[in-house]
């Protein structure tokens, strides 16, 4: 998923971001620096950091008014050392200063996502695995955070509730059982996948003729196995549940084709870049 600045969900959320930090004025800017004076400003990386979000930056300033000069020098999904330029804007310092916290804001948060998302990536590099993103995402920047995961190397899971059926053991509950539930999404023409947690759940799930199965909870060791039931019955495998960045490896080498890690988004931290202004 590319960074899609044009789409409605992120120019409202950027829209949202801005009304909220500004208000009806950027008083302390307001009060120190004369309308008319121009200036400079960088964006640089502070760590090293897989980028993402850069793409924003025209649409913070032009819901603003506009700059004079934008040039991004790094695109999301780029590798960036400590101390990288990855934009210069040039335009009036009132409001060069008046969007820096939440241009700020978008790029540390979805930078973070990017370089954990990064991480996960090349711990199962070369065993096949596709690493997933969650719903475990910020409300209101759902979109946003998996255009951030995605940059990383992570490839997005389903969107919401509606573009893929996911039966997890509360649907088996409410519709009395694995094959009630199967049967209840016969027809449907959207991707079906269910949660098994038990080792009869596996079996009642394959016999119903499921296709792809959420392995969850499980150790490495009973991972493997039910990977290969599920794979000699011609089934696709998700595993989630208790997956991190140091035990990740060892869920890799069971054979299954995904893995869904929520901590992309819930737990990735935000990572350091800072704006420097400058007089012209």
């Amino acid at each position: 998923m590319p960074f899609d600045v044009s789409h409605p969900e992120v120019r409202e959320a950027v829209r949202r971001a801005l009304e909220e930090d500004i208000g009806p004025g950027d008083v302390t800017s307001e009060a120190t620096i004369p309308a008319g004076k121009k200036a400079r400003g960088r964006f640089f990386a502070r760590e090293r950091l897989v980028l993402a979000g850069i793409e924003l930056l025209p649409l913070v300033y032009e819901l603003r008014g506009g700059v004079d000069r934008l040039e991004l020098d790094a695109a999301s999904g780029e590798p960036c050392e400590d101390g990288r330029c990855v934009a210069t804007v040039e335009g009036k310092a009132r409001r060069l200063l008046e969007c820096e916290r939440v241009a700020l804001n978008f790029l540390q948060r979805l930078s973070g996502v990017a370089t954990l998302a990064r991480k996960y990536v090349d711990a199962v590099a070369g065993t096949g695995v596709t690493i997933l993103d969650t719903r475990k995402t910020t409300p209101g920047l759902r979109r946003l955070e998996k255009m951030a995961a995605a940059a990383g190397g992570v490839t997005n899971h389903r969107m919401g509730l509606w573009d893929a059926i996911l039966i997890k053991n509360n649907h088996i509950t409410a519709a009395g059982g694995v094959r009630a539930a199967l049967e209840r999404v016969r027809g449907t023409e959207l991707p079906v996948e269910i949660e098994v947690r038990t080792r009869a759940e596996l079996d009642e799930a394959l016999a119903c003729g499921a296709r792809r199965l959420l392995l969850d909870n499980l150790t490495p060791e009973e991972a493997a196995e039910w990977v290969r039931t599920a794979h000699e019955a011609g089934a696709v495998t998700e595993l989630s549940g208790g997956i991190t960045l140091e035990n990740i490896r060892a869920y890799a080498a069971t054979g299954t084709d995904y893995i869904s890690c929520g901590a992309v988004t819930h737990s990735a931290a935000a990572v350091d870049l800072n704006f420097r202004l400058e007089w012209r």
